[in-house]
């Protein structure tokens, strides 16, 4: 494992080499991008939006105060296209180009929540996670949930199109311990490892390989993966010293698991 950590932001270097497929390229210190933030509705940015959104996660079952607090926290609204802003901390999944979405509120802590629920933790109600490495980094905005109850962050994105947006985006929050990598999400992040909780905001048939090998003793691995009936379903992996736990949990729909950088 490697003693010094990458600092924010961080950017995998693609490699079109095929023998150098299924592990990940070497990872280098991103140059600024020259993108402007966008402008929020100012109404936003109000605690008692937040609060509202909060206070319906809770009735929905969050009950994690690690969580309602981080979701509290994390301004939505600076996540998503100005054009959508107003629905910002609305129960609902909103596109963020490329074709992708950003999740639903309750999606986010629900799976979060999850993640907290490692067996590492158990009994530690107040510590924090270790190490997390998420699968899919979009617009950036469960990144930085993760922030508020991990230690530290690796989140790793294909599309370089929202690798950028997500950097433009974070750069406010100024999250120190949050490093964001453009990479082959389904080859995970080795040099990061071993991590306490792995998740991924995109599905596959079944969970690679290298995620489960990456994956700490005691730690969790929490992401939706093709069902029995063709649609798909939450899994939980828990990593023991006895070996793998596995549960199959409600019924999600996220965008296809994919190998690669594009």
């Amino acid at each position: 494992m490697a003693t010094q950590r990458p600092g924010f932001p961080l950017r995998l270097t693609p490699t079109a080499s095929a023998a150098t497929r299924g592990r990940p390229p070497a990872a280098t210190t991103a140059t600024t991008p020259s993108i402007a933030a966008i402008d929020r509705t100012p109404a936003m940015a109000s605690d008692a939006v937040r609060a509202r959104m909060v206070k319906r996660l809770a009735a929905q079952g969050i009950a994690d105060a690690r969580v309602l607090r981080a979701m509290g926290t994390v301004e939505r609204h600076r996540f998503v296209d100005s054009a959508l802003v107003n629905q910002a901390y609305e129960d609902t999944s909103l596109p963020i180009g490329l074709g992708q979405t950003i999740s639903k509120p309750n999606v986010v802590a629900r799976m979060i929540e999850l993640l907290l629920g490692a067996p590492a933790l158990a009994n530690k109600a107040n510590d924090r996670l270790g190490r997390v490495l998420e699968i899919g980094t979009g617009c950036g905005y469960q990144a930085a949930v993760l922030g508020h109850v991990a230690t530290e962050v690796y989140s790793i994105e294909r599309l370089r199109g929202l690798h950028e947006k997500a950097r433009v985006n974070l750069r406010p929050f100024r999250l120190a311990t949050v490093h964001l990598m453009l990479g082959d999400g389904m080859v995970g992040y080795p040099k990061g490892a071993p991590y306490a909780g792995i998740i991924a905001a995109a599905g596959g048939e079944s969970v690679p390989e290298a995620w489960i090998t990456q994956l700490a003793i005691g730690g969790r691995i929490v992401a939706p993966t093709q069902s029995a009936t063709g649609g798909q379903a939450l899994v939980v992996i828990d990593k023991t010293a006895r070996g793998l736990e596995r549960r199959i949990l409600e019924a999600v729909h996220f965008v296809p698991l994919k190998s690669g950088i594009a």
